[in-house]
């Protein structure tokens, strides 16, 4: 059955807005897209509700525009530095009946990992299940239906800043659109371009776009560790400016025609135009010297990304490598001196099989947004809303009875 969805990534340097349909082979099929420059927003974070709100807006009604359709609900992405996880791990009895796992002491075990102090400036995103162990038995990956008489859980936690979220949601919902889900952005890039064999194995998911990095490590088919940076491409970009006095539009034009992080790569004797400020003319400057500026940021953002790795505790565990998306990955040389510093494969993550309008998609900067809509084609409409709670075991029930379905190895 058809079936319509939409994602909407508000980014520090564009809002994609996203909708797309299962067609009868249930291939996702993108039906609208609308980009639009982001305004209001520093480090994935809204620091002007008024400027992000039009922003938002104005690619909506580019992607309403293009498909036909009218945006009602959506699932938006989540970012931002005020973003946090851990691990942490929960267990019930079960003494009922012939004592089988049923759902419910799956959503009990899932409560008990999230009862642990979170600050009151918090609130909690995510619960992921990673992995059960059922009587001593580890390893188990889908526990309904087993017999037993304490059931574990090990799940990752994801939490953001409760004032950044609600500032989110009013942005989104102050265009007349209802907020199905918020999905930590990382996660949904995620569904987009990693394969069921790379998270099994262990892989490192970064998404570098305009204003934070993103990075998540799976192993064992399961999301370990999670963290945001507050570094991306505007940091490139700024450094540019400053380094070769010109205004950042004009250092965003450098970065992407003359770009490049391998100095050795590029002509040493070749000479480019930069504007400066203030002056009419503009000025010749030798392109290594706007190379050296990108090679040191760049080696910045692949130093914490290693330190990330080590503080996980998966260093030499993931074979898979990494892989690279957002906007900041298209940059020459980038995934060359990624897998130079990190000492892993990498590889760039593009979109794949999808339909419709794929090529409009298909880059790396669009992983997020497509990931949004493969989220909401894989959990349906999410009964889960963020001012109405519906009773206590009843929301347990269908808010991780849905995760765990989707977090579990396929």
């Amino acid at each position: 059955m058809e079936r319509t969805v939409v994602g909407i990534d508000v980014g520090t340097t564009k809002v994609c807005t996203l909708i797309g349909e299962l067609d009868e082979q249930d291939r996702l099929c993108i039906l609208g897209v609308g980009v639009a420059p982001s305004h209001g927003l520093s480090k994935g974070v809204v620091v002007n509700v008024d400027d992000a709100t039009k922003a938002i807006a104005e690619s909506i009604e580019r992607a309403e525009r293009v498909s036909g359709y009218t945006i009602e609900s959506a699932y938006i992405g989540l970012a931002g530095k005020h973003i946090s996880s851990f691990n942490s791990r929960g267990v019930v009895a079960v003494g009922r009946g012939e004592r089988y796992i049923t759902e419910e002491d799956v959503a009990r075990a899932l409560e008990a990992a999230q009862a642990i102090a979170v600050p009151h400036n918090q609130q909690i995103v995510h619960i992921i299940p990673r992995s059960f162990t059922l009587d001593g038995q580890e390893g188990v990956r889908d526990p309904v239906g087993m017999a037993g008489f304490r059931l574990e859980v090990e799940a990752h936690i994801v939490t953001g800043a409760v004032t950044a979220i609600r500032n989110l949601v009013q942005c989104v919902e102050s265009n007349g659109i209802q907020v199905n889900d918020l999905i930590l952005q990382p996660l949904a890039s995620s569904e987009a371009v990693l394969t069921p064999e790379e998270r099994e194995i262990g892989v490192v998911l970064v998404d570098a776009g305009g204003g934070t990095t993103d990075v998540a490590i799976f192993a064992d088919g399961g999301i370990c560790h999670s963290v945001v940076l507050p570094v991306g491409g505007n940091n490139l970009t700024n450094d540019i400016a400053v380094g070769l006095r010109t205004p950042f539009t004009t250092a965003e034009t450098l970065k992407i025609k003359y770009g490049h992080v391998l100095p050795e790569a590029i002509d040493s004797q070749e000479v480019i135009q930069v504007a400066a400020f203030g002056e009419g003319e503009s000025q010749a400057i030798p392109r290594l010297e706007l190379v050296q500026i990108l090679e040191a940021r760049a080696e910045e953002m692949f130093a914490m990304i290693l330190q990330e790795i080590k503080r996980s505790g998966y260093e030499g565990l993931l074979p898979a490598g990494v892989v690279l998306t957002g906007g900041t990955a298209d940059l020459p040389g980038f995934k060359e001196l990624g897998r130079e510093m990190l000492q892993l494969p990498v590889r760039i993550g593009h979109v794949r099989n999808i339909g419709g309008l794929a090529d409009a998609v298909s880059a790396p900067a669009y992983a997020t947004a497509v990931g949004l809509l493969l989220w909401g084609v894989r959990h349906g409409p999410s009964e889960r809303r963020l001012e109405k709670r519906e009773s206590r075991w009843t929301d347990l029930y269908k808010r991780f009875v849905d995760i765990l379905r989707a977090f579990l190895p396929r």
